[in-house]
């Protein structure tokens, strides 16, 4: 699923909050008046067009982090 994105968008998006796909999509309007970049700012529109396109469950399954089993989880 993380295929329709591009790595730069999934960079994007592991740096922001990732709990919901509204969250994230709020998170990014609110960030973006502040990036400097111009290709940021396009990176940035593109990726909200997609995640409004999709479904929170489809969110849901993109799967940003990775579970880990208790026993791989470093103390």
């Amino acid at each position: 699923m993380l295929g329709r994105f591009t790595v730069e968008e999934i960079n994007l998006m592991c740096i922001l909050n990732t709990d919901s796909r509204t969250m994230l999509m709020a998170q990014l309007t609110e960030a973006m008046p502040y990036f400097a970049e111009p290709e940021l700012v396009e990176l940035s529109e593109n990726l909200l067009s997609r995640l409004d396109k999709m479904t929170d469950a489809d969110f849901t399954e993109l799967g940003l982090f990775p579970e880990y089993e208790e026993s791989e989880v470093l103390p």
